[in-house]
């Protein structure tokens, strides 16, 4: 197929060009007049699978003929017939083995790291090791470079990666793992090769030469007899001089072109020696010409100013770019998306490039308003797919004690009890949710869920049996092997998939994202036998990194002109308009990852890859995607949280064009111009479409009849302040939902302190300082542990409580020489004279005063209310004395009422008494009844935040009365409803 050559033979293809189209045809006619078979035994290894589904597709297209052999460079690995090693161990079973290595040295010196970063260090480790297997670095050059700058940190670096020799030498060689027998079956090829060269064609076609195998596998193949190598994307128009400078990698490694230059000097040629595949030009060699010296090395980019004046096509190369540079990340969504929906219309492909996985989403999102299904290349992340999540909720409930949340997280799951009929799995999830969210408790145990299910028929009972058997117990998993937490983690998963009374998994494995969860378990089932033995935290935190490798691509029925692609994929296969999206720094070029081992000096000296590799093949599909015919490039200015920079890239090629006066500004302002109407569109479509006037502050009002005919004591405060909640709550009927879990806040503290006090002075009489205190505390902590589950909480308010102990014993000894407690927690309930109303309560405490007369006390976790809060608003204590004095308290006759008070638990300890005078109970009840006539008239409205303290207070029905369209400066506007 080719002429003889003494020279290593090393082709090209420009950017912007077909590249497996012309890989194809360059094969085809090269061998055209020879025997049918001559193709079925040329040998072509390209770098991805999707590229060889491509040339596969190319030749399916016709005619008919034989096809070549097209293999996946990195097929070396595991193809067992080449090479008589054993098989390449998989990455999973060496990333454990190393997790029990580092786990063993850290038991040893805990100092070293903390056990939390157990499985991250395993990750950097195998990556460290795959690196230098790779580019055939040795341990000892690594333990012999000169650290004498960074020996502290060095000396820590050194104890973890004396941890991979023992994958060296005659042992690693008999158990390697994907990267070494890659390395060893290419060395070994090579060896073979220089002694029995293969008879047939070999092409390397599409990769780089980024790693060090594939670059010696590269140089094997371009000097074989008959061989070749077929470089992606080179720059045929850079000039002679700046190839010369791309010789070391410390300086110009993050150049796209570096590696082509690299490859030629390890084969002693030049890059100008490269040789063109086919002779087509690309779609606009103009183009080509800009980015070619926009991206020139930072030493050389002076020569913008001599260079940049000579280009006499500007406008050529800039007529099929747009620039979009839109102020958010939305705006640059829906700006992408009707790119994309206008290439629909036109009849064209249309592809997006981007290594941002969140834009690709939001222009999915957007691209849905018009039925548009995008083609993804890169599938969704398995952790995010049904079966993924359901898997890490379980692992997650290992080792810790059952939440409401973590349970209802999974309940409600929908492939929870798929297996069967959930309709009645779904109802007993809810009334479990509104029983625990009203009654708790915030930590059900086994013995909760069957009193709970003992309440209900029998089929709630048989649901609360299966439940309680799945969730008792595990919080007292403990240390064991991987194989048993495996083992236990999937059968519990299964069950809860399959419902009560089910056998199998329900839906678990089903459709695509199932089947993927299933291949990743079976991995890892097959390769536990590794992972010794772990806690419940590490083995979680194991099983969440295992499915992270995990990808879904589901079956859609997706538009086939609309593709989402990686930048790695820009390479396979072109489109009539390319968008390259998320241009900026930190995204596309990607921040460089933190090495915990080797600096970037270090790495040099060890002839490792440095950190500008990335950004180097970063730039190189760069290059190639702007050079399409019709391209789009976008960014955000800002993102969620600050002022964005601008992709390096973008960067070069607006100063270029900007430094360029005339045709250069004038192209840079068409290019933005152009960006320009598309971020209008996309405002247009983002505005809203009715514009709606506020809503109004609102005073329903409701028919008389409908209104609420009794009343709670602490409620009166309510109707005074904010009576829209009484509105909502008494009329409507609607309830505020309770916290899935108590929240260790006042409310539940005051809570907690009123029935310490009431154990405390139901039990005996308080008499004796010494005794009584301990018996309080003692009480506190009782109720502490056991109705505040959590122990800072506890901790807290103990010493909240700790802090006016003292004063509250010696002030009840006082108070019970002169009175005696006689109701606690005393329930009243009293119709009003005149009225048809009922007015009820708890009254926390009613003393009896040696005189027969009643001593009232509300106990406060706080401090008591402002003398001024008490007049006008805070009725609680008065209308607690109206109760006793008129027979309303269910525990004791009519008496008259001397005092009352509250007692108070803030910071120091405070009594705040009201010696009642006559007239002051027919005081209260006269406005009570007024208060309550006045909504017995149709007219008046419960208008919202009546009276409030202050702005910051949050109504649990200010959602529902629309504040936010108003505030407390509007008039209410009374609304007849009803």
């Amino acid at each position: 197929m080719f002429e003889p050559s003494e020279n290593p033979r090393v082709f090209g293809l420009p950017p912007g060009v077909d590249f497996p189209k012309l890989v194809v045809d360059g094969l085809v006619q090269r061998l055209e007049g020879q025997s049918p078979e001559a193709l079925a035994r040329v040998e072509v290894f390209v770098n991805t699978r999707r590229m060889q589904r491509r040339i596969k597709a190319l030749f399916d297209n016709g005619p008919a003929r034989l096809l070549p052999r097209i293999r996946l460079v990195t097929d070396l690995a595991t193809d067992a017939l080449i090479s008589d090693l054993p098989p390449a161990a998989s990455p999973l079973r060496r990333r454990l083995e190393l997790t029990q290595l580092i786990a063993k040295l850290l038991d040893q010196q805990p100092d070293l790291a903390p056990r939390a970063a157990l499985f991250d260090l395993a990750d950097s480790l195998a990556a460290l090791m795959d690196e230098m297997r790779g580019e055939g670095v040795l341990p000892e050059t690594i333990r012999t470079l000169d650290v004498s700058d960074v020996s502290g940190h060095w000396q820590r670096s050194l104890k973890f990666i004396a941890l991979v020799e023992s994958f060296y030498g005659p042992a690693g060689d008999n158990n390697p793992d994907v990267e070494a027998r890659q390395r060893l079956v290419i060395e070994n090829l090579c060896a073979k090769w220089q002694e029995s060269p293969p008879a047939h064609p070999v092409v390397v076609a599409g990769s780089t030469g980024s790693r060090g195998a594939t670059a010696l596998f590269m140089q094997a193949v371009a000097r074989l007899p008959q061989g070749a190598v077929i470089l992606p994307g080179v720059d045929f128009d850079m000039p002679r001089p700046i190839w010369d400078r791309l010789d070391t990698a410390a300086a110009y490694e993050d150049h796209p072109q570096f590696r082509f230059a690299r490859l030629m000097g390890e084969l002693n040629g030049h890059p100008k020696d490269i040789r063109r595949w086919q002779t087509i030009e690309p779609p606009c060699p103009a183009r080509n010409r800009l980015v070619s010296l926009a991206l020139r090395p930072a030493p050389v980019t002076d020569q913008w100013l001599t260079e940049g004046q000579r280009l006499d096509d500007i406008a050529e190369a800039a007529d099929g770019v747009t620039l979009i540079e839109a102020p958010s990340v939305r705006a640059e969504a829906t700006s992408i998306a009707l790119a994309l929906r206008q290439a629909v219309e036109d009849g064209q492909n249309a592809a997006l490039i981007t290594p941002d996985r969140t834009l690709t989403r939001q222009v999915t999102a957007a691209l849905d308003r018009w039925g548009v299904v995008p083609d993804d290349s890169a599938g969704r992340p398995l952790p995010l797919s049904a079966p993924g999540r359901l898997l890490r909720h379980v692992a997650d409930l290992f080792g810790q004690v059952l939440s409401i949340e973590a349970l209802l997280t999974i309940l409600k799951h929908p492939l929870t009890s798929s297996g069967a009929d959930r309709g009645p799995h779904l109802l007993h999830t809810r009334e479990l949710e509104l029983h625990i969210r009203r009654n708790g408790p915030p930590f059900p145990g086994k013995s909760d869920l069957l009193d709970w299910g003992t309440k209900g028929d029998a089929g709630r009972l048989a649901w609360a049996i299966w439940l309680s058997e799945l969730a008792s117990g595990l919080d007292q998993i403990g240390p064991r092997s991987l194989t048993d937490h495996l083992t236990h983690h999937i059968s519990l998963t299964e069950a809860l998939a399959a419902g009560p009374g089910q056998s199998g998994s329900g839906a678990l494995w089903a459709e695509a994202a199932g089947r993927e969860a299933l291949r990743w378990v079976a991995e890892l089932r097959r390769e536990s036998s590794y992972g010794g033995v772990l806690s419940p935290f590490d083995y979680s935190a194991l099983f969440h990194s295992v499915l992270q490798r995990g990808e879904v691509r589901e079956a859609t029925l997706a538009h086939p002109g609309v593709m989402i692609w990686g930048t790695l994929e820009a390479r396979v296969q072109g489109a009539d308009l390319v968008i390259l999206g998320g241009l900026n720094e930190g995204i596309w070029p990607e921040a460089p990852t933190p090495d915990p081992w080797l600096n970037r000096a270090l790495r040099d000296k060890a002839g490792l890859l440095l950190p500008e590799r990335r950004i180097g093949l970063a730039a190189h599909d760069f290059q190639q995607a702007i050079a399409a015919r019709r391209v789009i490039l976008t960014r955000a200015v800002r993102d969620a949280e600050a002022q964005t920079v601008p992709s390096r890239w973008v960067n070069r090629i607006c100063n270029l064009l900007g430094g360029l006066p005339g045709e250069g500004e004038t192209a840079l302002s068409g290019m933005r111009a152009r960006g320009q109407a598309w971020l209008g569109m996309a405002e247009l479509l983002d505005a809203p479409r009715h514009i709606t006037d506020p809503a109004p502050r609102p005073s329903p009002q409701p028919p008389v009849k409908m209104r609420p005919r009794e009343i709670s004591i602490t409620e009166v405060q309510t109707l005074i302040r904010d009576p829209y909640a009484v509105y909502a709550r008494r009329i409507l009927g609607l309830r505020a939902l309770d916290p899935l879990r108590p929240l260790p806040e006042a409310p539940l503290r005051g809570t907690l302190i009123h029935r310490i006090l009431e154990r405390f002075i139901r039990e005996a009489p308080v008499t004796d300082f010494v005794t009584d205190k301990a018996r309080l505390i003692t009480i506190a902590d009782e109720v502490f542990q056991t109705d505040a589950p959590w122990p800072a909480a506890q901790r807290l308010w103990r010493a909240r409580l700790m802090r006016v102990v003292d004063w509250f014993v010696q002030s009840e000894i006082a108070r019970q020489v002169s009175a005696h407690p006689e109701a606690l927690e005393c329930k009243a309930r009293w119709i009003l004279p005149d009225l048809d109303m009922v007015l009820y309560g708890t009254v926390d405490r009613v003393d009896r005063a040696d005189d027969g007369r009643l001593v009232i006390y509300d106990y406060k976790s706080g401090n008591p209310p402002s003398a001024p809060v008490q007049e006008h608003f805070d009725k609680q204590l008065m209308l607690s004395a109206l109760l006793a004095e008129n027979g309303g308290l269910t525990e004791i006759d009519a008496s008259k009422v001397a005092a009352a008070g509250y007692i108070g638990f803030g910071s120091s300890g405070s009594i705040d008494t009201i010696a009642l005078e006559p007239g002051m109970i027919a005081e209260v009840l006269a406005d009570l009844t007024k208060l309550f006539a006045s909504y017995h008239d149709r007219a008046r409205g419960y208008t919202s935040r009546r009276a409030i303290d202050s702005s910051a207070f949050a109504g649990d029905y200010d959602h529902l009365a629309r504040l936010g369209e108003w505030d407390e400066s509007f008039v209410p506007v009374g609304i007849p409803v009803g």
